[in-house]
């Protein structure tokens, strides 16, 4: 199947932003203050703000009905947030993602034109690994062998996608590759969770899962 891009990122901030999640729905909290209120890091609450302010970001305590999920992080020096809205049919499980609001703070941005199209490929390529692409084993043999079983996210899927890249000429340029697919799965979880007050605790979060998970 080839390489999965930062693949200890993608399930370490799967599972911190899915915890802080649930964290901040027992505290009766809005998922984004509390995530302010709870870091002091000048970077990570810078992103976390733009995110907010770009999305259009209302106070609300999850679930709150609306399919809004946040989640942050930090990969190769880059700090990134993204807000995402869902739609889940409660009946079949499926998952609709309908946009994706993504910011980065990566230095000094040598080509900004590159940056922003890697974020979108992120985001795209995270849809997959968030929604669909699981590989089944049987007695140690892969089952999924080629691309009538294993799914890859389709132009069909995807979302509104937006980026920003916040300024920060004071820093060396940093790592644009990656930042923002390890978000996707945290990012979807949370969305999920504020649509249908479901938590989805595996990857990938299959129709099967979340109606498990609403079960």
């Amino acid at each position: 199947m080839g390489p999965w891009r930062a693949p200890a990122a993608n399930t370490n901030t799967f599972a911190r932003e899915s915890q802080i999640d649930l964290m901040a729905a027992a505290a009766k909290a809005d998922p984004l203050e509390f995530r302010l209120a709870n870091t002091s890091d000048p970077r990570m609450r810078r992103v976390l703000e733009e995110a907010g302010r770009g999305f259009g970001w209302q106070k609300a305590a999850a679930p709150s009905g609306r399919g809004l999920g946040i989640a942050c992080g930090l990969d190769a020096g880059t700090y990134v947030a993204a807000i995402a809205e869902v739609k889940v049919d409660r009946s079949s499980g499926k998952v609709q993602v309908v946009r994706v609001y993504c910011v980065q703070d990566m230095g000094i941005v040598i080509n900004p034109e590159g940056a922003r199209m890697q974020m979108e490929g992120c985001a795209m390529m995270g849809l997959g690994y968030a929604l669909s692409e699981g590989i089944r084993f049987r007695s140690g043999q892969i089952l999924d062998r080629n691309f009538d079983t294993y799914e890859l996210p389709r132009f069909s899927w995807m979302p509104r996608i937006e980026t920003r890249i916040v300024e920060n000429n004071a820093l060396a340029p940093q790592g644009g590759g990656e930042p923002v697919i390890i978000l996707m799965g945290g990012l979807i979880a949370n969305a999920i969770f504020d649509a249908v007050g479901a938590r989805v605790m595996h990857l990938p979060m299959t129709p099967a899962r979340v109606r498990q998970a609403l079960a």
